[in-house]
């Protein structure tokens, strides 16, 4: 989910992504999880071959009662990235992020848009 709505919803075997602690991999009967996730690619295995993959950006992961819910800021398949636009934006933060004064709200969220855009670019490779 985003917030402009669904952007999968299908039985998978394997849910990866990385959180704030370092990756994870979710399968059926795992222990209940609630995580903050990093910027990363997200994989959805329906089956050992067949992967749905996305860029995805920071958000949440809860697992309870055999059921994902994943909550993201952004989540693009690769083929539906425009990489000079991405890479226009992680210029900008950038700049953002040398101007920004230290400690500030400012440069926090400049440093967070350059983790996604660098992700977001990785993933569309």
């Amino acid at each position: 989910m985003t917030p402009e709505g669904e952007v999968f919803s299908e039985e998978v075997e394997m849910l990866s992504t990385r959180t704030v602690l370092g990756s994870i991999g979710v399968l059926a009967g795992h222990e209940p999880v609630l995580a903050m996730l990093e910027p990363t690619e997200l994989r959805l295995y329906r089956s050992e071959s067949e992967v749905v993959r996305f860029a995805q950006a920071e958000g949440y992961l809860q697992f309870s009662e055999n059921r994902a819910l994943v909550l993201v800021e952004e989540a693009i398949s690769p083929e539906a990235l425009d990489r000079p636009t991405f890479e226009a934006r992680l210029a900008d933060s950038r700049q953002s992020a040398e101007r920004a004064p230290e400690g500030s709200e400012e440069l926090a969220r400049a440093q967070r848009d350059i983790r996604r855009y660098e992700a977001f670019l990785a993933v569309g490779s």
